[in-house]
């Protein structure tokens, strides 16, 4: 079942609904002046989302992609064949994995999945618009190398993918990423203030706040034992390996 918000502002709505038999969490957001929308992470249930658009009578103008995992990703081709829209995402440092996300999702089981070339790698900082409305998109290596998050600072809300979740973080490959998917939600996430509401890639939202403050990995407490590794020139330049976990 699908759960809407509305957001700060009342310059953006959202509607999120899971997706697959993992549950991934796909959103809708649009620009309540234009009706314009994006849709974050179609993973699959193309139809499912089709009937959510037309039911909000929204304008989908371009697919946001924060990794190509199947479950994420699966149904982008698709729907951008369908609507007629641009795929945008991840970074290209992922580029390797989006090749092989085929071979993953029959290993998988994931058979709706289509392949794609996204029309827009996305970089640290890049804004895209969501009608008037402007998501900015995050590099967040860790759980992939090419892993993007989407912030708008107006709506305060961030879509995250597979890097945070309620009371746990994304999986990772190996200890070097381990210690970039921390240090992009420390250096990345939770700067951007504790109210902030955040859709994971699985379960239910959250705030930066109350991972801040609760989350086991993460929280304030915790990063006192690793975070002074992130300036470690030994450790630094291994934040974006390029390997992954699923």
């Amino acid at each position: 079942m699908s759960k809407k918000y509305l957001l700060k502002g009342d310059k953006l709505q959202c509607r999120v609904l899971p997706v697959t038999r993992v549950g991934q969490n796909c959103s809708v957001v649009w620009c309540l002046e234009t009706a314009r929308a994006a849709i974050v992470d179609p993973g699959g249930e193309t139809d499912h989302l089709l009937r959510l658009i037309d039911e909000e009578r929204v304008d989908v103008e371009r697919i946001l992609i924060t990794h190509p995992h199947p479950d994420h990703a699966g149904a982008a081709a698709e729907l951008a064949r369908r609507l007629q829209v641009p795929i945008e995402g991840p970074n290209r440092a992922d580029a390797s994995l989006l090749d092989g996300m085929m071979q993953l999702a029959r290993d998988l089981g994931f058979y709706e999945c289509s392949p794609f070339a996204p029309q827009r790698w996305l970089e640290d900082q890049d804004e895209v618009r969501v009608g008037r409305q402007t998501l900015l998109a995050l590099h967040c290596p860790g759980h992939t190398a090419g892993h993007m998050a989407y912030f708008s600072p107006q709506a305060r809300i961030a879509f995250v993918g597979d890097i945070l979740f309620r009371g746990a973080i994304g999986a990772t490959a190996n200890p070097f990423a381990h210690l970039g998917l921390l240090r992009s939600i420390r250096r990345k996430l939770f700067p951007l203030g504790d109210d902030v509401l955040f859709v994971p890639g699985h379960d239910r939202v959250s705030t930066f706040g109350e991972e801040r403050k609760n989350n086991h990995a993460v929280a304030d407490a915790a990063a006192k034992k690793y975070e002074h590794l992130f300036d470690d020139p030994r450790f630094a330049r291994q934040f974006s390996i390029n390997e992954v976990a699923i």
